[in-house]
């Protein structure tokens, strides 16, 4: 690996960057918009449609106990003409800051000739990309566009977070770093991490939705997106734990050490396995799953940040600046 760098893609990497928390806030306020106007005027057709609906007499000529009259439907507002737009706006906007962190994070690489994932600070803008990335792939699938102001706004405050307090200067790596094997472990935990955080953000809505609340799918319908991307990241999660076990056998000659970064990966593992497990098997469902899933949330990202921050260990050589 080359000692260079290239000060020019390194400079451009960082204004990517920035572009890209701008765009993802943009993303967030036409998602917001479209939420708020769009979901509401779909509600509101809905009462139209059920005030417009003609009262059929029940027994003894009087209106049935389940048909509202007309005249007691409560006034519709037209919803603006440019809240059809809002959503569609947001998805694109999406790409767009999708497409520019993926440019910070290939001109990166390319401006130190390495994987660029050798320090929080690149982790934690691989980890957001992730995170955006599972949503706008799982949305071309699932009518999840619903969960793209919450995203987007995570992704927007974690890149916030990484460029104010974790951000080094592109450079190289420790000798322990500079192996093939950082494009296997740690691309794998950074793929499952983004799987884990969109089904931290369904949990999350799940607890503070309200029951009368109509601009937010149904409590069901956010648990089972929740379960569709923990099924998908768990597996690639064991992977990532297997890899990193290898890659410790090839680098320090033993497959476990009991370092702090192990011990909280195998954490994180054990509690979404407790969680898959519940649902299996003793049919948890609802709050009780939600809350364990939040749990393993928690462990998941203290085991990516708060390990390399609060404790020491083989894996210290994150550059967390001072």
């Amino acid at each position: 690996m080359s000692a260079e760098v290239d000060a020019g893609l390194a400079t451009l990497s960082d204004q990517l960057i920035l572009a890209t928390v701008l765009l993802y806030v943009f993303a967030m306020i036409a998602y917001a918009l479209d939420l708020a106007f769009w979901r509401q005027a779909g509600a509101s057709r809905q009462t139209v449609a059920r005030a417009d609906r003609p009262v059929l007499a029940g027994v003894g000529g009087g209106a049935p106990a389940d048909t509202a009259p007309a005249e007691d439907a409560p006034a519709v507002k037209a919803s603006p003409a440019w809240a059809a737009w809002a959503g569609p706006v947001a998805v694109g906007l999406s790409w767009l800051g999708w497409v520019a962190n993926l440019a910070s994070i290939l001109t990166r690489g390319l401006a130190v000739d390495r994987w660029p994932w050798g320090n929080m600070y690149e982790f934690v803008v691989a980890m957001c990309f992730a995170a955006v990335s599972a949503f706008l792939f799982m949305q071309l699938r699932y009518p999840i566009r619903f969960l793209g102001a919450f995203v987007t706004v995570a992704s927007a405050l974690g890149l916030g977070f990484a460029v104010r307090y974790l951000h080094v200067q592109a450079g190289p790596v420790v000798p322990a770093l500079d192996t093939y094997w950082v494009a296997i472990h740690v691309s794998a935990a950074i793929v499952a991490s983004g799987m884990f955080i969109v089904a931290g953000v369904c949990g999350i809505l799940y607890l503070v939705r309200k029951d009368a609340s109509v601009r937010l799918p149904s409590r069901q319908d956010l648990e089972r997106v929740a379960h569709r991307a923990i099924v998908i990241g768990f597996p690639i999660w064991t992977f990532a734990v297997i890899a990193g076990a290898l890659w410790a056998d090839k680098a320090w000659g033993r497959y476990w050490g009991w370092d702090p970064k192990e011990i909280w990966a195998f954490i994180t593992w054990i509690a979404y396995a407790a969680y898959l497990h519940a649902r299996a098997t003793a049919g948890w469902k609802g709050k009780a799953a939600t809350i364990v899933q939040l749990i393993a949330l928690a462990c998941l990202l203290f085991n990516l940040v708060g390990v390399n921050i609060f404790l020491g260990g083989l894996h210290s050589y994150a550059e967390v600046p001072g």
